[in-house]
C-alpha cells in the first residue's frame, strides 16, 4: 500500500498544476506576437521610405501605433502575471501629470522593450513548450490512435509493433519532460515581466528607503507614546501612592506625640525618605516625558528646566506653531541633556539657548562659555554619542564644536512636517 502511494506521488507531483500553467502559457502567445504586425509594418516601411520619398511619412505611425497599445498590452501581461504567480506586479513609478514626461520616461520604453524584444522572443520558447507537449501527447497515444483510426486515416501504418512501441515511450518521456519545460518558461516569463515591466533596481530602492523610513518614523513615535503611558502610570499611580504616604506619616509625626525617641526617630526617618522617594520619582517621570511638555510646549517645558540648573541659563523660544510631539520631544531631551553636561563637564558660568523654527526646519542652539574640549568620538564621556543618534532617529543633524578653552556650541536641526 505505501509503495502504491508513493508511486502516486512519483507520478503525479510533476503534472500537479502543470494543465494551469500550460493554458497561461498558451494565454500569452497572442499579447507576446501582438506588436509585431506592428514592427514588421515598421521594417516595411522604413525600406520603401529609402526609395520612395513619399514613404517617409508613413514611417512614425508603427511607432504611435506601438506606444498606443503598450498600456493595454501591459495591463494583459500583468492580469497574466498575477495568474501565474498569485500577486500583483509592482508598477514602476510614473508621472502623471505631463504627457511629455510619460513618453520620455523610462518606464514606457521599458516596456515597449519587454512587447517588441522579449515579447517575440518569449513567443518562440511559448511555441516550442505548446510544441513538446503536443507531441508528447500525441506520442505517448500512438496505440489509442491505431485502435481508432481507419487504416485510410493514417500518415503510416505503423500497426501494433515494436516502433509503435519506441514511439509511446518518447512521447512518456517527453509528458515528464513537459512539466519541467514549463516551469523553467513560467519563471523566465516572470522574471523578464518583473525586469521590464515591474519597477527599475532604483525605484525600488527608493521605495524600500521610503518604507524603512516610514518604519522608523512608525517605531519612534512609538516608543515616544509609550514613555507618555509610562510618564502618565507613574504620575497618576505610584507617584500619588507615595505622595498620600508622606501626608500620613507626617500627619502621624505631628499627632503621636506620646511615641517613644526610637519609634519617632523611625517615623521621621520614614517620612524623610517618601518625600526623597517623590522627588526622585519627580525626575524620573520628568525625565521620561514632562507633563508641562504635553501641556505648554517648549517654551515652559525648557524654562522649568532652566530654573533647575545652579548657573543662569537664557532661553529664546520663537515658535509661531509647535512641531509634533515626537520633534518636540528630541527638541526637549537635546536641551535638557546638553545643559546637564553643561553643569558637569563645561565648568561654565552661564549658558544660552535658542530654539527657532526656520521654515520647515526647527534649530536648536545650546551654548555656553566653559572650557570646551567635548568630543563627540569620545564614548562614555559627555554623552554627546546619545543625542546625536536621538536626532538621527527623527532624521535630524547634530553638530557641536567645542574648541579647548571654549566656547561649546551644540547645533541641532530636526526637520518638521509642514
Amino acid at each position: 500500500m505505501q509503495l502504491t502511494t508513493w508511486l502516486r506521488l512519483v507520478a503525479g507531483r510533476p503534472f500537479r498544476g502543470a494543465g494551469h500553467r500550460t493554458a497561461l502559457v498558451a494565454a500569452g502567445l497572442p499579447l507576446h506576437l501582438a506588436v509585431v504586425p506592428l514592427w514588421l509594418w515598421l521594417l516595411g516601411a522604413t525600406a520603401a521610405s529609402a526609395r520612395t520619398p513619399a514613404a517617409v511619412a508613413v514611417t512614425p505611425l508603427p511607432v504611435l501605433l506601438t506606444l498606443l497599445v503598450t498600456p493595454l498590452l501591459t495591463a494583459g501581461q500583468r492580469r497574466r502575471y498575477r495568474a501565474l504567480v498569485g500577486e500583483d506586479l509592482p508598477r514602476p513609478a510614473v508621472d502623471g501629470r505631463s504627457v511629455v514626461r510619460r513618453l520620455t520616461g523610462r518606464a514606457l520604453w521599458r516596456h515597449v522593450c519587454y512587447h517588441a524584444v522579449a515579447g517575440p522572443l518569449l513567443a518562440v520558447l511559448d511555441l516550442v513548450v505548446l510544441a513538446v507537449w503536443a507531441a508528447a501527447l500525441v506520442a505517448a497515444s500512438v496505440y489509442v490512435w491505431i485502435w481508432a483510426l481507419p487504416t485510410q486515416w493514417r500518415i503510416t501504418d505503423l500497426g501494433y509493433t515494436t516502433q509503435a512501441a519506441y514511439i509511446t515511450a518518447g512521447g512518456l518521456g517527453l509528458l515528464f519532460l513537459g512539466p519541467r519545460l514549463t516551469d523553467a518558461l513560467v519563471r523566465l516569463e516572470t522574471r523578464a515581466a518583473e525586469v521590464l515591466l515591474g519597477p527599475s533596481r532604483t525605484e525600488k530602492l527608493a521605495r524600500r528607503v521610503v518604507d524603512l523610513a516610514e518604519s522608523r518614523a512608525g517605531v519612534v513615535d512609538a516608543a515616544d507614546a509609550e514613555r507618555r503611558r509610562i510618564e502618565r502610570d507613574l504620575h497618576d499611580g505610584a507617584q500619588q501612592r507615595l505622595v498620600a504616604l508622606a501626608v500620613n506619616l507626617g500627619l502621624a509625626r505631628a499627632t503621636l506625640g506620646d511615641l517613644p525617641e526610637d519609634a519617632r526617630k523611625v517615623l521621621d526617618e520614614a517620612h524623610r525618605e517618601a518625600k526623597e522617594a517623590i522627588a526622585e520619582l519627580n525626575d524620573l517621570v520628568r525625565g521620561l516625558h514632562p507633563a508641562v511638555l504635553e501641556d505648554r510646549g517648549l517654551d515652559a517645558a525648557l524654562s522649568g528646566v532652566a530654573a533647575r540648573l545652579p548657573i543662569p541659563v537664557r532661553v529664546a523660544v520663537d515658535l509661531p506653531r509647535r512641531p509634533s510631539p515626537t520633534v518636540e520631544a528630541v527638541a526637549y531631551f537635546v536641551v535638557s541633556e546638553a545643559l546637564t553636561n553643561v553643569v558637569k563637564h563645561a565648568q561654565a558660568s552661564r549658558a544660552d539657548v535658542t530654539v527657532e523654527r526656520i521654515g520647515e526646519t526647527l534649530l536648536v542652539v545650546v551654548a555656553d562659555d566653559g572650557s570646551g574640549g567635548a568630543d563627540l568620538a569620545v564614548a562614555g564621556g559627555t554623552g554627546l554619542a546619545g543625542l546625536a543618534q536621538r536626532v538621527a532617529s527623527v532624521d535630524g543633524t547634530f553638530s557641536c564644536r567645542s574648541p579647548a578653552g571654549g566656547p561649546t556650541v551644540v547645533t541641532v536641526e530636526l526637520p518638521c512636517a509642514p
